[in-house]
């Protein structure tokens, strides 16, 4: 055994194996579990994704409510946000806590009016803007 092969096995690069014969009525059988398995796992319940898609409405008092809108979005669920009621310093924090919640999930985030938010996890698709009026 060369310095190569006492290598390998010091760090146990090597794979152990043994070579096992069978019949052919075994593979096929094998192979047929193995497929079904596979088949079993692409399934996916249509009420299940359908009970999932649930869209939150909250108008949080506080900055201690925070922590809820986070668990909606953790939970596969949409959230709007009506900030309208706080004070701006609120306001901001909230948005920047939500604002790095939705970023963890992979989701998106709008602005649908004053002080009015969408927030979605990455299984909720938005398209289309609104756009904010002018006021005089």
């Amino acid at each position: 055994m060369g310095l190569k092969g006492k290598f390998k096995r010091f760090f146990e690069l090597e794979d152990e194996y043994t070579e096992v014969d069978l019949d052919d009525n075994a593979v096929r059988d094998q192979s047929f579990d193995t497929r079904s398995d596979r088949d079993k796992k692409n399934v996916v319940s249509l009420t299940s994704i359908q009970t999932q898609a649930k869209v939150m409405l909250i108008e949080p008092h506080s900055y201690d409510e925070v922590q809820e809108i986070a668990d909606h979005l953790k939970n596969r669920k949409s959230v709007v946000i009506n900030l309208q009621r706080l004070p701006h310093e609120q306001a901001k924090r909230i948005v920047d806590f939500i604002s790095g919640t939705v970023y963890a999930v992979g989701g998106n985030i709008q602005k649908l009016g004053s002080n009015i938010f969408l927030c979605t996890p990455d299984n909720v698709d938005v398209s289309g803007s609104i756009s904010e009026m002018l006021h005089e």
